[in-house]
């Protein structure tokens, strides 16, 4: 059977927002979609781009993976498959968008269980191979000084910039914030508060959005 609460809610939308909706879904369909802004989240079900950003069908482009993690450009592409590359690819060449958004969470399960080293959910283990690119990040933070907590957060935000760099990575990112066509930031979203914080591209610090 399928899920319920799918059903549930697929009966809603469909004598709710695309009956009230309906022109701009038969558009998006006939034009293709141009979103200007890309955001790359965490799978974590509790942190929905869309709610957050109450953003509406065809308003941003959204690729989320475990801990919002983009990896280094790699010239490998005949061994290995990169989603999150390819999205991101896709993005800034195919649908041309002017802003990527870097979105961390708080009480992130990906950063939490690299900090505790958890063990491996499964046999391969893919968690934890995609978890050890931040190796490097938390090493050059050290070890936790005192609140294990705020050391986490730090790491949360840690890994934020460390995507934001190496979206720099990718040649055609970086030709379009060279020529002022994109512009990267980064943000943190506080799941019980309900509060954004933005990370100033100039001293790397992460600040509560106010507007």
């Amino acid at each position: 059977m399928f899920p319920k609460k799918l059903s549930e809610g697929y009966a809603s939308f469909l004598n709710g927002r695309l009956e009230r909706e309906h022109a701009r879904y038969k558009k998006l369909e006939e034009d293709g979609q141009h979103p200007e802004i890309m955001i790359i989240g965490c799978g974590d079900s509790r942190v929905a781009p869309e709610t957050i950003f109450d953003a509406g069908p065809g308003e941003i482009f959204v690729i989320r993976n475990i801990a919002n993690l983009i990896p280094p450009c790699e010239s490998d592409v005949e061994t290995s498959f990169h989603g999150t590359s390819a999205a991101v690819e896709f993005a800034v060449n195919a649908l041309k968008v002017k802003h990527i958004v870097v979105l961390g969470h708080a009480s992130c399960g990906g950063i939490a269980a690299y900090a505790n080293k958890a063990a491996p959910l499964s046999q391969r283990d893919f968690i934890g191979k995609w978890m050890s690119q931040i190796a490097p990040v938390a090493d050059k933070l050290g070890p936790p000084q005192g609140d294990r907590q705020h050391w986490i957060r730090q790491l949360e935000w840690a890994v934020v910039e460390y995507s934001l760099n190496n979206l720099m990575t990718f040649p055609a990112v970086r030709e379009r914030v060279q020529s002022g066509e994109l512009t990267l930031h980064g943000a943190y979203f506080g799941i019980a508060t309900g509060l954004l914080f933005v990370r100033d591209p100039i001293t790397g610090d992460f600040s509560a959005h106010t507007e």
